[in-house]
């Protein structure tokens, strides 16, 4: 406590945040080195006797292994869910003063290096911003920063997290930016890119100087394949939806099944399946995408039942398409069987299948500008990229930036904007809310750039339901209700029954022309002058909702009541404004 009583005499907040993001940063970026080795390492160690010219039977037994490793870890060891970690940060975020618990920073980058080193068919991606923010958050909560602090913090650990795992400082920003999205405020931008530049920084001084991806331009950027290029974007867009469905799909089935040992067999079987007949499926698939960007799509056969077919055009058309089509299901089974990891990798892997299936189809038609001119497909596939994780995440910026720094293609810039935007143009026509942030979108959980909206999203129920109403019962008399009257200073008073179910209300102007008869004090009775409110309000009501029945009713006070119909207190706009100023100037402050 003395160094906190220290700390606030003479460090400013302002300083203390830009000391804490570069320590965020570096400590991040470290977190984002070891789930690197730990992955490398269990992958390495697993597939190294492996044979590219057959099936391997390894593929069949590995991935359910890691399932089952990093599932009983969950379980038993952590007890908690970890699963899908940007959603819960988001969640954090909106709903729980951005506090994350301690076990948050180390489980994930645990259990999703078993999952993904075994085999599983997911990315780091998310838990490592699972982890990053949870380190920005516990770090901030150690000297009692305020809710708005730690939310910058935690957008500091989840762009340290990007960062430090792709070595993409500027897309780590922008994920906080444009997934997690956090305003750009003149108190966000800096310690936002300290903890992202801090993060790669580390990455580089421990790894060196090598891109994510090798990549060489080899084919020049041609501005009249402009047409392509805007074709590409619109398919991207269109793979991104079925991906998207897909996994809500995939979650919905896993969810209907109950018990966790019939979600792991029927999970199990579906991935080990799906990897044995595409081995490219294994794992986060990097080694399928640097063979695709190197314009050697043979490759990606190896290691399977169809080695034979390596030279066929139009099998390795087929099998890059099964994998596009089948990578969703992949991923979606790894995560419902109890494994641990994300989509942002998936989605960069299926966009540059995408990519390069598309300039393959074209070139191998012969509809491509010229038979001595084909379409790079080297080129396509970096395009792909980009524009798939546009569409899946929403973020059309951070796709670019992204694919640009793990891959050196700054060349490509203009054809990585041209596909990004049109891929997430296409999208938003049918799907308005990312793979991340739909789940609390329909719970009216999610926090966006819609400053109005935020802020009823910040704002909790129970801090502006008002209690000080005295309630009356059904069978009272006028001198009761009089009685009751004498002993409130509100206007409006409930009508419970014996289990404190609320039946209606009674509004003094609505009786003040009887109260002051006592010749009815005997023969009058609330259930005969009480009224039913014109809306009743639920305790899980979202703020959003609630002031939509406000505006609806054209009510200035409403009842609250539990799912059971227990009467809980009233709620009052009155009180909304006041709590909708102090949580506004609370969060907007520079």
């Amino acid at each position: 406590m003395g160094f906190l009583v220290w700390r606030e005499r003479h460090i400013k907040e302002k300083t203390l945040i830009i000391i804490l993001s570069l320590c965020v940063g570096i400590v991040a970026g470290l977190a984002a080195m070891v789930l690197k080795w730990l992955i490398h390492f269990i992958s390495g160690a697993l597939t190294s006797g492996a044979s590219e010219t057959g099936a391997n039977w390894i593929y069949i037994v590995y991935p359910v292994v890691g399932v089952l490793l990093a599932c009983w870890y969950v379980r038993v060891v952590v007890r908690d869910n970890i699963s899908h970690g940007v959603t819960r940060v988001l969640y954090a975020i909106s709903q729980n003063k951005s506090r994350l618990k301690p076990h948050n920073m180390y489980t994930s980058i645990i259990a999703s290096s078993v999952t993904i080193g075994f085999g599983g068919s997911v990315g780091a991606e998310g838990p490592i911003v699972y982890t990053g923010a949870a380190i920005g958050s516990n770090l901030g909560q150690a000297f009692r920063l305020s809710p708005r602090v730690l939310m910058i913090l935690v957008g500091c650990g989840a762009a340290a997290g990007i960062s430090g795992i792709f070595k993409a400082p500027i897309a780590g920003m922008l994920f906080t930016l444009e997934v997690l999205m956090l305003d750009l405020t003149t108190v966000t931008v800096m310690p936002l890119l300290i903890s992202s530049i801090t993060a790669a920084s580390v990455a580089y001084i421990m790894t060196g100087y090598d891109l994510e991806f090798f990549f060489v331009q080899s084919e020049p950027f041609i501005m009249n394949r402009l047409l392509y290029f805007c074709g590409l974007g619109v398919f991207c867009g269109i793979i991104s939806l079925y991906f998207t469905r897909v996994m809500n799909l995939m979650e919905n089935i896993f969810s209907k099944l109950g018990a966790q040992w019939r979600k792991t067999l029927f999970g199990g079987v579906i991935l080990a399946t799906l990897v044995f007949l595409f081995p490219p499926l294994y794992g986060e698939g990097y080694g399928a995408i640097n063979s695709l960007l190197n314009g050697d799509p043979g490759s990606i056969v190896d290691g399977s039942i169809f080695y034979g077919d390596r030279g066929s055009t139009w099998f390795i058309l087929l099998y890059i398409g099964l994998i596009i089509l089948l990578k969703s299901f992949a991923t979606s089974a790894t995560n419902g069987a109890g494994g641990v990891g994300g989509t942002f990798a998936p989605s960069l892997y299926v966009g540059c299948m995408t990519g390069f299936f598309f300039a393959y189809l074209i070139n191998s038609l012969g509809i491509a500008p010229g038979a001595d001119d084909p379409l790079s497909v080297k080129n396509f596939a970096l395009m792909g990229m980009a524009g798939v994780m546009s569409g899946v995440m929403h973020a059309p910026l951070m796709g670019i930036f992204l694919t640009a720094e793990m891959t050196g293609g700054y060349e490509l810039f203009l054809p990585l904007l041209i596909v990004s935007t049109l891929s997430y143009g296409t999208i938003r026509i049918f799907e308005p809310y990312s793979i991340y942030t739909m789940r609390l979108a329909r719970q009216g959980k999610l926090l966006t750039h819609h400053k109005d909206r935020t802020v009823l999203t910040l704002m909790k129920m129970d801090s502006v339901i008002e209690t000080d109403f005295l309630p009356v019962k059904p069978d009272y008399n006028l001198k009761q209700m009089v009685d009751t009257i004498a002993q409130s200073s509100r206007n409006l008073f409930p009508v419970l029954d014996a289990e404190g179910k609320l039946l209606g209300i009674v509004v003094l102007d609505d009786i003040r022309n009887i109260m002051f008869r006592p010749d009815l004090y005997r023969r009058m009775y609330v259930s005969r002058f009480m009224s039913m409110p014109p809306a009743k309000l639920v305790t899980t009501d979202s703020m959003e909702k609630v002031m939509k029945t406000f505006d609806d009713t054209g009510a200035w006070n409403l009842p609250v009541v539990d799912e059971a119909g227990h009467y809980a207190g009233f709620v009052s706009k009155s009180k909304i404004f006041n709590s909708y100023r102090r949580v506004l100037r609370h969060y907007s402050e520079d």
